[in-house]
């Protein structure tokens, strides 16, 4: 069969998820939403990880539409770490568990005072994304889970957001010291992803 080559449009300022993506996709061209549209804020209001992916993607692509740029698809990905010892927090609060704008050692940090809290130096955690694709006007989710436990610390510096709190289940080391190529087989958003890849492959 041949690869067609398409023009995505992420619905992410997040610049760790753009480069995951862009790693994940050589062959299309990936574009951030803002290289189009500028700086552009989407209030994630949603109750659920799909209702803010969905949201962010329709809202790209509604965008990009009213400036007539179509042939076009758009990628949008809402997703966190949920802990079910602290009913399931941060959940859909992950990018923004110590406030808004807050950074990663903001999060990691608060989350880390959290486990302190209740005297836990590590507890099961599992991360999940929900990934929005927009064509022609229709809307597809697909999810990836991926379960292990989460540490009162953080090791390593690879990855992003909760990666150097997180020991995936099968390993023995934090999704901060594992390198990508091995990650990929197995992280959430890859799991996800290559189920959107499917989607991708049916409506092309």
């Amino acid at each position: 069969l041949k690869r067609i080559i398409v023009k995505i449009v992420l619905a992410s300022a997040n610049k760790g998820k753009i480069a995951e993506f862009q790693k994940l996709m050589p062959d299309d061209e990936v574009l951030a939403f803002s290289e189009i549209l500028g700086q552009i804020e989407i209030d994630e209001d949603q109750d659920s990880f799909k209702g803010n992916a969905v949201k962010k993607a329709r809202t790209i692509y509604d965008l990009l539409i009213e400036r007539d740029i179509k042939d076009v698809i758009v990628i949008s990905d809402d997703s966190g770490i949920s802990v079910p010892v602290l009913n399931n927090a941060p959940g859909i609060y992950s990018a923004r568990y110590a406030g808004i704008n807050a950074s990663d050692k903001d999060n990691n940090a608060k989350l880390i005072s959290k486990l302190n809290t209740l005297n836990l130096e590590k507890t099961p955690a599992f991360y999940t994304a929900c990934i929005a694709i927009v064509y022609e006007g229709e809307v597809y989710t697909v999810h990836g889970w991926m379960h292990g436990n989460v540490l009162n610390k953080q090791i390593g510096e690879n990855g992003f957001g909760y990666d150097p709190m997180f020991i995936p289940n099968g390993f023995d080391k934090t999704l901060g010291e594992l390198g990508a190529e091995i990650k990929k087989e197995f992280l959430f958003r890859c799991k996800a992803l290559e189920l959107a890849k499917k989607v991708l492959a049916v409506i092309l």
